[in-house]
């Protein structure tokens, strides 16, 4: 019995473990203010108008408080051809410009003739700012664009399953996103 004691009884440190997270069931409502565009947007999310000194009218943030994230929405109407040709590069620009930490960029078009959306729809892997970013244009007065950020030091490994469950919630607004004119 003595000799059951004799071994090396140094404590070992547990290893670092996440909170679990509790994901909400997936529900979804109309977005239908008075701006030139509706969507569908989870209930566990609110849209709130944006508040920076620069925000034009339909800019909005669409919080998601239980992930501590959000998606910052923009829209524009109204443009030259030139305008039109700087936001698409300049869309494409902020999501490039996450190479630097991204493991992958990958980019995925949209293309709804039916309801004349277009875009490019970019998801950003790795321990970046932003995971998704998108923009959405009927080419003539319409432009829409959307980038998800967490309120936290991107730790991807961490946040992969959040970013996950609310990619969902950005396709369907894409998917249900229509132009009121």
């Amino acid at each position: 019995m003595l000799l059951a004691c004799t071994g090396d009884t140094t404590n070992t440190p547990k290893p670092k473990g996440y909170f679990r997270i509790n994901f909400p069931k997936k529900a979804y409502q109309t977005y239908n203010a008075d701006c030139p565009f509706t969507f569908d947007y989870p209930v566990y999310a609110q849209i709130v108008p944006d508040k920076d000194k620069n925000a034009q009218p339909c800019w909005n943030n669409l919080n998601f408080p239980s992930f501590n994230g959000q998606l910052h929405l923009t829209y524009f109407g109204n443009f030259s051809l030139k305008d039109y040709n700087d936001m698409t590069e300049s869309a494409r620009l902020l999501a490039m410009k996450h190479t630097i930490k991204a493991n992958a960029i990958d980019q995925k078009l949209i293309n709804y003739p039916d309801k004349k959306v277009y875009g490019i729809y970019y998801s950003i892997e790795g321990n970046t700012a932003s995971s998704v970013q998108f923009f959405l244009t009927d080419s003539t007065k319409h432009y829409f664009r959307g980038a998800l950020y967490f309120n936290e030091r991107p730790q991807y490994d961490s946040i992969q399953p959040v970013v996950k469950f609310i990619k969902k919630d950005i396709d369907r607004m894409i998917e249900s996103f229509r132009w009121k004119n």
